[in-house]
């Protein structure tokens, strides 16, 4: 997906733990719902400036509640926890599917580092 793309298909599986977006073309990218919480684009988890940045662990049950287009170039999320204020441009999204592992990586050893778990 390039960062411009709107995507044909953005859904969410039947267990409310996955993003689905297809973009024109065919490609399906699937982002797992604890990512996309523990990433949010919002103040809340990204802050103002990189040093303002929040770990959030504890999130490895939430669930996508429901999904809302913002224009003609974001979804808003609604998790299940209640969060649902960042806005996550088509451009966002083609960043969290192309560098998926690295991310996820770094996520995992933040928490490691932090002393914090993926479970509540």
């Amino acid at each position: 997906m390039t960062a411009t793309t709107t995507p044909e298909q953005i859904r969410v599986t039947p267990d409310r733990r996955t993003l689905i977006v297809v973009v024109p073309g065919g490609e399906r990218i699937e982002l797992p719902a604890e990512m996309l919480r523990v990433m949010s684009p919002s103040a809340e988890v990204q802050g103002h400036s990189p040093s303002q940045r929040q770990t959030v662990g504890g999130k490895i049950a939430v669930q996508i509640m429901d999904i809302q287009p913002v224009g003609n170039y974001a979804i808003r999320i609604m998790f299940d926890d209640m969060h649902s204020s960042g806005i996550f441009t088509w451009t966002y999204l083609a960043d969290l599917g192309r560098e998926k592992e690295e991310r996820w990586q770094v996520y995992l050893d933040e928490l490691k580092a932090k002393g914090l778990k993926r479970e509540r």
